[in-house]
């Protein structure tokens, strides 16, 4: 077993996204994103289908070029290979569930 809490620890860059693993299971890894208001995450594609759920705040998702607004308690499933991008509209902390074999260090790279 294995326990995280999404709003323990919370240190939101002002310079850029932040972003940490906050578990590991076999299928599986779940990621604290902290999105200040106005920053963004340029668009981007995940090799594997991904999980999005916006747990406080408010951020704009845009998919293939269209934005939808996303509050909290929104969840989002995308599929592989799908070209989204983020932006705060307010401090947001999101919880990204990635495929166990994806990298923090792919998700760090996008800025």
């Amino acid at each position: 077993m294995q326990k995280a809490s999404l709003f323990e620890n919370l240190e939101f860059n002002e310079t850029k996204v932040a972003v940490s693993v906050l578990l590991k299971t076999s299928n599986s890894s779940e990621v604290r994103i902290l999105l200040k208001k106005d920053q963004v995450m340029k668009e981007h594609q995940a090799p594997f289908p991904i999980v999005i759920e916006v747990f406080d705040g408010v951020i704009q998702f845009g998919v293939n070029g269209e934005n939808q607004t996303l509050n909290r308690g929104d969840i989002i499933s995308l599929d592989a290979s799908v070209p989204h991008d983020l932006k705060g509209i307010s401090d947001s902390i999101i919880r990204l569930t990635i495929h166990k074999n994806d990298t923090i260090e792919r998700i760090n790279s996008i800025k």
